[in-house]
């Protein structure tokens, strides 16, 4: 008698304890007690079993938090303290090899990590739990970790700046798994909580499709959003009759563009095509257009395929051939970019 198996995700956070997070030290205490708060929610939510291992790194690395039932972990508060150099590589291959150990009896098991760090690696070669001498040698056994996880793994890194992104590319951190966030202020801080929240929203939601990892995690791109994901979404066509798709000719007042072209402008009625990078609200709905058919889909699985969670984010458009990302719009005067598309709901 074989009863289905359980979603088992363990989630790990590698959070950078180092000197120069001293500013931010009590902030990363709060985002990372609300990302366990809601993981625990949506968990309940989704049941799905979640338990969660911290690491902190500075010099050295240690893991604070192992593998604990997320509806029983306590705040941070007293393990999160700062001082030291930024041992980046050690803290990324002891996590990774330690929840290797990890028993994946009887369950549909699943590894998600994110490592935050303000600045670059420069101690990981003096660190006692570095399995290599060279910094070289490091960025190669990093190298060869992330192309070697099984595809029930998933590592994510949140970096400071392009010269992060850059070495953390060629630690063979998938592209779009790797975020850049503003490490200058608590409001940056609070931004990169709202992106490993999206991103595990998307990681939760795949799970219960199905998918067991994913190397775009911090993406709207193609490997984000495709045929197989908008389906596993549970996301449905909008009828043609109830909607119309405009060209933006110039730049315009969101309002003047829609009255311009002969419709009537209600709130809500209009979404602008997402073009750069934009803050998008809690209430704002979001549709998805297949670029080949120009058919629209939308509804709440909509903000859900784009793992965005109930508080203002930040998202950005990744290069996506097939599909295009719309914001719904509450505003008259949105400015409207020329050569973008104007979505209508009838």
């Amino acid at each position: 008698m074989s009863g289905t198996q359980n979603y088992i995700n363990h989630v790990a956070l590698v959070l950078d304890a180092s000197s120069s997070m001293s500013h931010l030290s009590g902030k990363v205490v709060e985002v990372a007690d609300q990302q366990i708060a809601y993981l625990a929610r949506r968990s309940k939510e989704l049941d799905q079993e979640t338990r969660v291992t911290v690491y902190v790194f500075a010099s050295d690395v240690e893991c604070v938090v192992y593998d604990k039932d997320v509806l029983r972990m306590p705040s941070l508060k007293q393990l999160y303290q700062v001082g030291g150099m930024t041992a980046l590589l050690a803290a990324t291959l002891k996590s990774q090899n330690e929840l290797a150990q990890t028993a994946q009896l009887y369950g549909d098991h699943s590894f998600l990590t994110f490592v935050l760090t303000d600045g670059q690696e420069n101690a990981s070669h003096r660190c006692p739990d570095a399995p290599a001498s060279s910094p070289r040698e490091l960025t190669e056994a990093v190298a060869k970790l992330t192309r070697t996880q099984e595809d029930n793994w998933t590592l994510a890194v949140l970096v400071p700046d392009q010269m992060g992104k850059r070495e953390a590319m060629q630690c063979g951190f998938p592209k779009d798994n790797i975020a850049i966030w503003d490490a200058t202020s608590t409001q940056g801080l609070e931004e990169a909580g709202q992106a490993i929240q999206q991103a595990t929203e998307n990681f939760m939601v795949g799970r219960a499709q199905g998918i067991r990892g994913s190397r775009a995690v911090f993406s709207t791109g193609a490997e984000a959003v495709n045929k197989d994901t908008i389906k596993a979404a549970g996301l449905t066509p909008v009828k043609p009759s109830e909607y119309q798709l405009i060209p933006v000719a110039r730049e315009a007042g969101i309002r003047e563009w829609v009255t311009e072209c002969g419709h009537t402008y209600r709130t809500g009625c209009a979404f602008y095509q997402l073009s750069k990078s934009e803050k998008v609200q809690a209430r704002k709905q979001i549709a998805v257009l297949e670029k080949k058919t120009d058919r629209v889909y939308t509804g709440p699985e909509a903000r859900t395929l784009l793992g965005l969670p109930d508080a203002e984010v930040r998202v950005k458009p990744d290069h996506n051939d097939d599909f295009t990302i719309f914001v719904q719009s509450t505003s008259v005067n949105r400015k409207l970019v020329p050569h973008t598309r104007l979505l209508l709901m009838i």
